[in-house]
């Protein structure tokens, strides 16, 4: 099951379960849509992987499978490959 983690890595923006503004990596990395298009060129700084739309998880889903609540921050930012 992904984490869904609650924000971006590069500018902690929020992004909720249902965001369809959410980036993620096979590893589950997180960034906004902004930080990954115009900051990274569609690849996660941290594995190089290509960075994709999450998948939203059904609202009715949340109470038993909730999102993460780790927030995970570079508070250096985040910077192209």
């Amino acid at each position: 099951m992904l984490q869904m983690r609650p924000g971006c890595e590069c500018c902690d923006v929020d992004l909720p379960p249902d965001s369809a503004d959410a980036r993620i990596c096979s590893f589950e990395c997180t960034f906004c849509a902004d930080c990954a298009e115009h900051k990274l060129a569609g690849r996660c700084p941290n594995c190089d992987g290509e960075l994709r739309a999450r998948p939203r998880r059904a609202a009715d889903k949340l109470a038993n499978t909730p999102a993460s609540r780790e927030r995970i921050f570079k508070p250096g930012g985040c910077t192209s490959l």
